[in-house]
Formats: C-alpha cells, sequence, structure tokens
C-alpha cells in the first residue's frame, strides 16, 4: 500500500457481562492528534480505530490480524495500561505475519516499562515516547531515509545488545500551536463520546496519579479561543453538541474556570460540557458561571476521606475541605461526580471508615459517588515506593476497574475469567513487574476486608446477590463505566 505508516488505535471501552457486551466509542483523539502531525509532515497515514472492528470475540488472533491486513511498512500501536497485555501479543500476531514491518508501541500504556518490553519482547522493534507530534514525524523520516534512529527523539530502541532511550522531543509550547486532530479520517458520527484536550500535564505531586509523570507535571496549556473555536468547529459540521474536557488541569484556578465559561457565553456557542476539577480550586461563583455556559457535570477526584490518607498522597486538599463544596456542587450542575480510591497499602481501617463515611455523606447530598480500587502503574510514585512489590497479589475475582480489559466478564463487584481468555491473565502473571496494575496489594488484610463495607453500604454489588447481577445495579465502575448518562445530557 502507499500509506508510510499503519496507526492503530487500541484504546477501547468494552465491557463483557454474562449476557451481552456494551461498548462505548470514544474519539481517539491522542492517535488523530499524531495522525494530522504525520500528515502535515508529508506522511500517508493508514489509520483504524480498533474502537470500530466488528468481529464477534476482538481479542482473538484472528480478529487482529483481520483488522491489520496489508499494512504499511511501520504498523504502531497506541495503548493505555489496560490493553497493554493485548497490545503486547497483538504486535507478535502481526510480526509474524509481516516479518518486515516495524513494530512500534506507544501511547500511555508502556510509559517507564519500554526497556523491559524491549528487552523480553523480539517483536516489539521501537516504542515511542513523549510528545509525538514532535518525534514521530522525524524519525519516521530517518527511518524512511535508512538513518541511525539513535538521533532521533522520544524512542526507545536495541543497539549492539543494549537498550537506547533518546531523549524526549521538546513540549509542545504554545499548546495553540499543535495541529488539530485529523477529523477527516474518522467517521464522528459513529461515536457516543467527544472529548477535548485543553491543557496537556499536570502540575500536582498525587503520588497514585499515572498521567501527571508522562508530562513531567509540567502543564501547558491551550488558550480559551483555540478550544472554543474547535468546539465551534465540531458542532457546526458534525452535530456534536456535548463535550468532555478530559485534562486534569482544566480547572487550574476558579479564574480560569470564569475566563473560559465567559468567553464561551461571549462567543453564542451553545453546546453541553462536562470536566474535572480539584475541589480546593473552584467557587461557587466559579461553578455558577461554568453552568451558565453550559457545564452539566464537574468531575471530583476526591480520592480519600482521610486526612493521613491525603496527606500521604500529597492530594493537596484536606477532608473538611470536600463536603461544603460537593453540597454547592450539586445545587448548581445537573451533575456532580465524587470519585473515590481505595485500597492504598497503608491505608488503615479507621482511615477507611472515615472515606466511607464522607462517601455516604457526599451521596446524601446527591453527587454520585464512584469509588475505584487503587492499581499501581509503574510510573507512580506509590508503586516505586513499595517496599516488596513482588508481594502484589493477581485475584482471579477481582480487578482494578481502570484495568478492566474486556477479557473478563463483569459480574457485579467481581469477575469471571473464562477458560478462552485464561491465556492472556496467564501472561499478565508471568510479567507483574510490567503489569503491576492488575495486582493487589493483601488481599486478605486490605482489599477483601474493605470491599466488603463498601458492599454493605451499597457501592458495590454483595457478593451473596444473584451473580446475574450487572454494573447497571451499581456506580462503582468509576472510569470505566459504560454508563456514563450521556444520553440525557446530549444535546
Amino acid at each position: 500500500m502507499s500509506a508510510d505508516i499503519t496507526l492503530v488505535n487500541l484504546n477501547m471501552l468494552y465491557m463483557r457481562y454474562y449476557d451481552k457486551v456494551e461498548r462505548e466509542l470514544h474519539v481517539p483523539l491522542g492517535s488523530l492528534y499524531l495522525t494530522s502531525a504525520l500528515e502535515q509532515a508529508g506522511f500517508e497515514v493508514d489509520f483504524r480505530d480498533y474502537q470500530l472492528n466488528d468481529h464477534p470475540e476482538p481479542f482473538s488472533a484472528e480478529a487482529i490480524l483481520e483488522f491489520t491486513r496489508d499494512p504499511a511498512p511501520v504498523v504502531g500501536f497506541s495503548c493505555m495500561a489496560n490493553l497493554l497485555p493485548f497490545a503486547v501479543l497483538a504486535l507478535q500476531k502481526v510480526k509474524e505475519a509481516y516479518p518486515g514491518v516495524t513494530t512500534v508501541l506507544g501511547g500511555v500504556g508502556p510509559a517507564w516499562v519500554e526497556e523491559k518490553l524491549l528487552t523480553r519482547f523480539p517483536w516489539i522493534d521501537l516504542i515511542a515516547h513523549g510528545e509525538g507530534e514532535r518525534s514521530v514525524p522525524a524519525w519516521l523520516r530517518a527511518l524512511k531515509a535508512g538513518e541511525d534512529l539513535v538521533g532521533q527523539p522520544g524512542l526507545v530502541l536495541r543497539r549492539n545488545g543494549s537498550i537506547v532511550r533518546t531523549p524526549a522531543a521538546a513540549r509542545i509550547d504554545p499548546l495553540d500551536s499543535a495541529p488539530r486532530p485529523a477529523y477527516h479520517k474518522v467517521d464522528l458520527s459513529k461515536y457516543a463520546g467527544y472529548g477535548m484536550m485543553t491543557s496537556r500535564g499536570c502540575p500536582y505531586p498525587c503520588t497514585f496519579c499515572s498521567v501527571a509523570p508522562i508530562w513531567g507535571r509540567q502543564p501547558m496549556v491551550r488558550s480559551n479561543a483555540d478550544v472554543i473555536d474547535e468546539m465551534r468547529y465540531l458542532n457546526s459540521e458534525h452535530g456534536v453538541g456535548l463535550f468532555l474536557f478530559q485534562d486534569e488541569f482544566f480547572v487550574a484556578s476558579a479564574e480560569r474556570a470564569r475566563s473560559f465559561s465567559r468567553d464561551l457565553m461571549a462567543s453564542g456557542l451553545q453546546v453541553m460540557w462536562k470536566a474535572f476539577g480539584r475541589v480546593d480550586l473552584v467557587d461557587e461563583d466559579a461553578m455558577k458561571m461554568m453552568a451558565d455556559s453550559g457545564c452539566v457535570e464537574l468531575r471530583f477526584g476526591i480520592e480519600s476521606g482521610s486526612d493521613e490518607v491525603l496527606r500521604r498522597t500529597k492530594k493537596g486538599f484536606r477532608a473538611v475541605d470536600v463536603l461544603p463544596v460537593l453540597g454547592k456542587a450539586v445545587r448548581v450542575f445537573p451533575r456532580t461526580d465524587a470519585f473515590y480510591m481505595w485500597g492504598f497499602p497503608f491505608e488503615t481501617l479507621d482511615d477507611f471508615h472515615q472515606t466511607v463515611f464522607q462517601m455516604v455523606s457526599a451521596r446524601m447530598l446527591g453527587a454520585r459517588v464512584l469509588p475505584s480500587l487503587l492499581c499501581f502503574l509503574p510510573q507512580t510514585d506509590i508503586y516505586a515506593e513499595l517496599e516488596n512489590p513482588e508481594a502484589l497479589e493477581f485475584c482471579d475475582e477481582l480487578l482494578p476497574e481502570y484495568m478492566l480489559t474486556g477479557h473478563e466478564e463483569c459480574r457485579g463487584s467481581r469477575v469471571r475469567i473464562a477458560d478462552s481468555h485464561r491465556p492472556i491473565f496467564d501472561f499478565i502473571g508471568q510479567h507483574k513487574d510490567i503489569f503491576p496494575g492488575f495486582f493487589h496489594y493483601d488481599l486478605a488484610g486490605n482489599v477483601l476486608p474493605k470491599l466488603a463495607v463498601l458492599q454493605e453500604f451499597g457501592f458495590y454489588i454483595r457478593d451473596d446477590v444473584s451473580a446475574l447481577a450487572t454494573s447497571a445495579d451499581t456506580e462503582s465502575c468509576g472510569a470505566h463505566s459504560p454508563h456514563m448518562g450521556t444520553a440525557q445530557l446530549r444535546a
């Protein structure tokens, strides 16, 4: 084919239940940003979104080979941590079918384990890191010219028996200069979720966060005008009426929230939007202005109701700060989400009970409470601080919400692993240091007793409830929940 690179988005929301499969398609922003940069640099991109594959079993070798048939000379897979195991094994199938192609792994999934991946899996040729809009066109040009890639930015590769990591490309600054996503490469009408990127990076040192370290905790922010211009394009050309600002630092301050809201209202654009925020960075006036400009949902990362856990995780606010803000938010927005995390290694039962008390209080105020089990991703400080990572345990019946893959079958608070999908979890178990996010700290003493308490208070389905219960009966699926309410809020 004439394309220079086949770029495959492997990020997808795929939930398997006992009687059905639910999938919610979200515009693959990261891959489309990269596609746009490559096209601007003169490359032909064969972009494929694996969310759109219609194979009855998307995690089979047959499905991935059918989807990647006749690729370009370079094949790049982009994934997050939950589908990193599948991406690694899928690239093996591609390499076996097309031994002459250069295989590349990218996205946030391989972060901090690139050297281990290249050491153990010879079918992966390159791993990209850093901001791809600048680095990928540079090294792809060098690859086509037969030049040594060691001099190119943003790569991890093998050279003379060693693993070499080249420096990341300089950050895009100002962020307005980044190319718009290559929306022309996809049929936007097929997607249910339309994300928007207003910033990259977050300065806060939260020890459990897997995103801020990727950007060196250095945020870059787009101007209001640039964001609103993109929203106007998507609204007028594709009928998009609801946007999710996916970045962690959208509400960088109450004044930024007010500024954006003022500019959006002044633009005359009539749309709805959702955003993530911090309870210490908004005030009632800012929230009212956000709602007046079309904000229908504000999502707060609370994480814990214990001051000790908030201190240990470097969250940056106190437990007493939370409920007053939530109480105001639920009166302003049609929906307010409160995300909590549980299962911290240092979280005593007293700490945990303080969190549960606050979760119950938040629910009584009218917030939607979304607890998620802590996952230990390699780039997080909390994983680096574990005294004995080898002690992490895998549980066949329980996975952290952010690590659900679609292979497992969800049954209330538990999962079931079918024999046909057992090999992927065996593979995960063989490489605990590469895939630690699937594992738990002290199942018997830490995780399971806390799960029982959460079940008692209705945050997870109880074990004595029929196994036919699905996540529709609870709000505990966190960011992976397909029950996001977008249908009720779409324009």
